[in-house]
């Protein structure tokens, strides 16, 4: 899980492998493979980065994945 901060300030953890994707309008939004929708405050770098971190910590090479 991640950690990634509401518009309200509240901490809240995902699951990286349920993002289908983010998109920016002007904040970043998160789409989970369940359609629900998360506005976050967190940048897409941050985001990116805290899922490559995360995917470290459990295994996943990701030069192996790409």
């Amino acid at each position: 899980m991640i950690d990634v901060i509401r518009l309200d300030g509240k901490k809240i953890w995902v699951n990286p492998h349920m993002i289908e994707y983010m998109e920016i309008s002007p904040d970043l939004t998160l789409t989970m493979l369940s359609g629900n929708k998360i506005i976050v405050r967190n940048s897409p770098e941050e985001v990116n980065n805290k899922i490559i971190e995360y995917r470290k910590k459990i295994g996943i090479d990701m030069q192996e994945v790409l």
